[in-house]
């Protein structure tokens, strides 16, 4: 009895198991493949039949790519952009938020409706109008310049308000109590209880600074290019040199999956919030 308990187990483990495991192989593919053809050396990248796997593993690409490039100017670059763009991003929008959450005023909900109504809007839309405002505020070529458009984003405006929501609203009054100004309220009491939800925009916000690539272009000139930017100079001069281009983008990528992976816990409670509320 016990022996077929354990077989129908296994069976089910089985038939849930593997299927997930091939489709997390599919999608994970172009990435696999990425890291593939960065690991081969060039006439086995363009030789027919495509080679999936390198027939062996050789780092000379990324030698040849990192001697080529000048990877820590770059990568400074990208710190630069991503660390004030997270940073503001987060204070900005839960500053944004909290009184669509917390506070009690006509209107709070059709402004809170239409700013999701901008949502609809493509990005691209805002390109001229963003160009025209910062060339009017002479930040072309200034890191400001690539920063300011983005800083406040109505999806992040959106997951702070959801958390301000799940606060319960004796954690203010209490703050009332003592005194507090509402500035140290948000600052002391809430953003602390909203920690997933940080963690999120966080990540959120350092993958879109981190692989920012078009507006940068248009603003800046080639030595404040950040990493995402700069690699696009290695696709013109080198495009056929494939696997130069792969292995800058696996090196460009790696920060955002160590972040990912540090931030993964606060991730997921960050997002379940956010649904539920």
């Amino acid at each position: 009895m016990k022996k077929r308990k354990l077989l129908k187990t296994i069976q089910k483990k089985f038939l849930i198991y593997v299927p997930l495991t091939l489709f997390a192989l599919f999608m994970m593919g172009p990435f696999l493949w990425l890291i593939s053809v960065s690991l081969m050396p060039g006439k086995n990248v363009f030789s027919f039949p495509p080679a999936i796997f390198p027939t062996f593993i050789d780092f000379k690409n990324y030698v040849d790519v990192w001697r080529y490039m000048d990877f820590l100017k770059y990568i400074w670059n990208t710190v630069i952009i991503t660390f004030f763009g997270v940073i503001f991003s987060i204070l900005l929008c839960s500053l944004t938020a909290y009184p669509l959450a917390i506070f009690k005023f006509k209107g709070k909900n059709i402004i809170f409706v239409a700013m999701i109504a901008t949502m609809i809007i493509p990005a691209a839309a805002g390109l001229v109008v963003n160009y025209l405002t910062i060339n009017k505020l002479g930040l072309i070529n200034t890191f400001t310049g690539v920063v300011l458009p983005s800083l406040v984003t109505v999806f992040n405006v959106f997951l702070f308000r959801q958390a301000f929501m799940g606060i319960p609203s004796d954690i203010r009054d209490s703050g009332k109590m003592d005194g507090a100004s509402e500035f140290r309220i948000w600052w002391q009491l809430m953003m602390p209880m909203i920690k997933p939800a940080i963690a999120v925009v966080a990540l959120f916000e350092f993958m879109a600074s981190w692989n920012s690539f078009l507006w940068p272009i248009i603003v800046l000139n080639t030595d404040k290019y950040p990493l995402a930017s700069a690699l696009s100079t290695l696709n013109g001069q080198f495009s056929y040199n494939f696997g130069w281009i792969a292995a800058g983008t696996v090196i460009s990528v790696l920060p955002i999956i160590i972040v990912f992976l540090l931030t993964q816990k606060y991730f997921m409670e960050g997002i379940s919030g956010a649904i539920k509320g």
